[in-house]
């Protein structure tokens, strides 16, 4: 299966109460994240997630919806990569 190397951001609104679930979903797919950085708004009950993940269409696609789900929740993602196996070619010059 063709996995790409893609980022995702999340914005967590009232994260006082949504954290668990989101932590919940991070652990469900731990397999597939290459990198995680948080950054907390503490005054506001907000924080920022980054994640950079390793990860077919399908398995990116499930995982932001399962994250949109949560209420307050809201995630965006983008593909740096479209195959990350081209990682693991490099050229001799």
């Amino acid at each position: 299966m063709k996995q790409d190397i893609c980022i995702a951001g999340l914005l967590i609104n009232e994260k006082s109460q949504q954290a668990p679930q989101v932590q919940q979903v991070l652990s469900k797919y731990g397999k597939l994240i290459l990198h995680r950085s948080g950054i907390p708004y503490s005054d506001c009950d907000r924080g920022l997630i980054n994640v950079t993940m390793k990860a077919s269409e399908e398995e990116l696609q499930n995982f932001k919806a399962e994250l949109n789900r949560i209420g307050g929740v809201k995630v965006e993602s983008l593909c740096l990569i479209d195959d990350a196996d081209e990682l693991n070619t490099c050229e001799t010059r």
